[in-house]
């Protein structure tokens, strides 16, 4: 299945995988609209992922505000006339012990990978449905099913745990009606949210014994963006994580 001159939608899209997917897309003939909070990180990632400006678009704000969702696939629409793909990468992370969580940590992770991730998903799938075809890829976290006692995280399991249920309910509900759901479960990938100096503690954390790169996830929904028989799958890209422990 070829994505040239397919349009992709991409929350989260100023850095790291959101960043990487939408310049591999339009290397391959896509046009992308990326999302992010910040307009001049934006401004300068479009510039990266396409010079000319020919293929790409972004809209600045917090996907959490159904205002955004509505600006972010009326991009779509406007500038490219269609949306074939949302890539649903916009999340926050915070890894602490559960008693240490603040309200605040409670209110800015749900808003994210929670309603954000709902008022993106519901717009998207509308306009998927007039289209009679559409893909899905949610990016979840392979803690959900392999939780590591050295990175407490209870909201990202809630959060993305709930993505994971959602893919499949989603696969499920839309399977005759053109439009594929799939998720990413990244382990812990090099990107802008670690430091450097924690690449060593955490590529023992997988199995593998090295962290993912983000062309590691690119790869993953790049295969399920072609793979026209897959759908709710959840594709574990996580150094073997998802497996288990590696002993010794």
């Amino acid at each position: 299945m070829s994505i040239r001159d397919k349009v992709a939608v991409i929350t989260g899209g100023s850095s790291g995988m959101g960043k990487a997917t939408a310049v591999e897309l339009v290397k391959r003939g896509a046009k992308v609209v990326i999302n992010g909070r910040r307009e001049q990180a934006l401004a300068e990632a479009a510039k990266e992922i396409d010079p000319s400006g020919d293929n790409v678009s972004y809209v600045a704000g917090d996907v959490a505000d159904p205002n955004t969702a509505d600006r972010l696939i009326g991009e779509a629409l406007k500038r490219f006339g269609r949306m074939d793909t949302l890539v649903n990468n916009a999340g926050i992370f915070i890894a602490k012990p559960f008693t240490e969580y603040t309200e605040a940590d409670f209110a800015a992770i749900l808003s994210t990978n929670l309603a954000g991730y709902f008022h993106v998903t519901r717009r998207a799938v509308a306009e998927m449905l007039k289209q009679g075809a559409g893909h899905i890829v949610n990016i979840t976290t392979s803690l959900v099913d392999q939780p590591i006692a050295g990175v407490p995280s209870v909201l990202a399991s809630l959060t993305k745990g709930g993505l994971n249920a959602a893919t499949k309910s989603l696969a499920i509900e839309y399977a005759t009606r053109g439009i594929r759901v799939n998720a990413v479960s990244p382990g812990i990938i090099k990107t802008p949210m670690h430091a450097a100096e924690t690449h060593g503690f955490l590529a023992k954390l997988h199995p593998m014994e090295r962290m993912g790169d983000t062309n590691d996830i690119v790869e993953a929904i790049l295969y399920l963006e072609s793979a026209g028989f897959v759908t709710g799958e959840i594709l574990h890209v996580d150094g073997g994580q998802n497996a288990g422990f590696r002993a010794g």
